[in-house]
């Protein structure tokens, strides 16, 4: 039987959103107790460099920060658990979340969960990960500066995420396994009009082509979804912008969520549709999904959560 563990304050996700919420938590005397859950550290810990977060001259490493500002909360008073949440009770307070370790009952809750790119789930592209394939052109456009990448999408994100690259990259190659592309039709006109541009209709990945020593990529074998035939690309890195999905399964029927799952706060704050549980970072955020914003998030909770627990 799971132990039982009671907390003014429970933290579900250790990214930049669960590990600020907690700093500002502890220091305000909260005592919280943080789950990591099944991935501690989030997103950033498969990102090598990260040069967009404000504080350090030269580029850090994704773990390194996570592992910092896991320390940072530690320091200042939070209590970390490397447990799993897998069921939650918001029906009534206090509230009830069980994981696979101890079971955990709170006055509050910040949800912190997180979203994750999707992936195509090849075995080369996983092998690439951070060492030019990437699902963030914000965060790692940069390191392909005048060079050739791709993009493998067809939405809004793929769009918006070529003509980004466009301004930092020699060229940029679109892959789209239709004919036609379901973005809005001015970000369309957009990227057709953009000379450094070229779209690949009718084709899928089919695998990432690269070498080691030092691990990197150097091209791309397509697939033809018409006749099933391919041929070889040359690139230096790869941007999957198929979308995310919010770590959101455990709060279906529970918290209030919008068409593809994100939960629903209160415009300009964290509140969630239950007195008592707030939300920060990806979880809620489809728009930003910046390590910086989701910290911002984070912060704007626990001083959400103070007020809530004094009143």
């Amino acid at each position: 039987m799971a132990d039982q563990k009671k907390t003014d304050l429970l933290i579900i996700g250790s990214g930049p959103a669960g590990y600020t919420a907690a700093i500002y938590a502890a220091r305000a005397g909260l005592n919280p107790v943080l789950v990591t859950g099944a991935e501690p550290g989030g997103q950033l810990m498969i990102t090598t460099d990260v040069e967009n977060y404000p504080g350090y001259e030269n580029a850090i490493q994704g773990p390194w920060l996570m592992e910092q500002m896991e320390k940072q909360a530690k320091n200042v008073g939070t209590e970390i658990i490397f447990d799993y949440i897998n069921t939650v009770d918001f029906s009534k307070t206090p509230f009830t979340c069980k994981g696979d370790i101890n079971e955990y009952v709170a006055k509050a809750v910040i949800v912190c969960t997180g979203a994750k790119a999707r992936w195509l789930g090849l075995e080369s592209e996983e092998k690439f990960k951070g060492f030019g394939v990437s699902a963030c052109a914000t965060c790692d456009g940069i390191f392909f500066k005048g060079q050739d990448v791709a993009v493998i999408g067809g939405g809004n994100s793929a769009v918006e995420e070529a003509i980004y690259l466009s301004k930092i990259c020699n060229s940029v190659t679109l892959i789209h396994r239709r004919d036609k592309l379901r973005s809005e039709k001015v970000l369309q006109d957009k990227l057709l009009n953009t000379k450094n541009i070229k779209v690949e209709w009718n084709h899928e990945l089919d695998e990432v082509l690269g070498k080691d020593g030092p691990k990197a990529v150097t091209g791309l074998r397509l697939k033809s979804t018409l006749d099933s035939k391919t041929k070889e690309i040359k690139v230096d890195g790869l941007f999957v912008a198929i979308g995310h999905d919010p770590a959101t399964e455990i709060f279906k029927g529970k918290l209030d969520m919008d068409s593809e799952g994100y939960l629903v706060v209160e415009k300009g704050g964290t509140k969630t549709s239950v007195k008592g549980i707030f939300a920060a970072g990806d979880v809620q955020d489809k728009v930003y999904r910046q390590a910086v914003t989701a910290a911002g998030q984070g912060c704007m909770a626990a001083l959400e959560v103070e007020k809530f627990l004094q009143e």
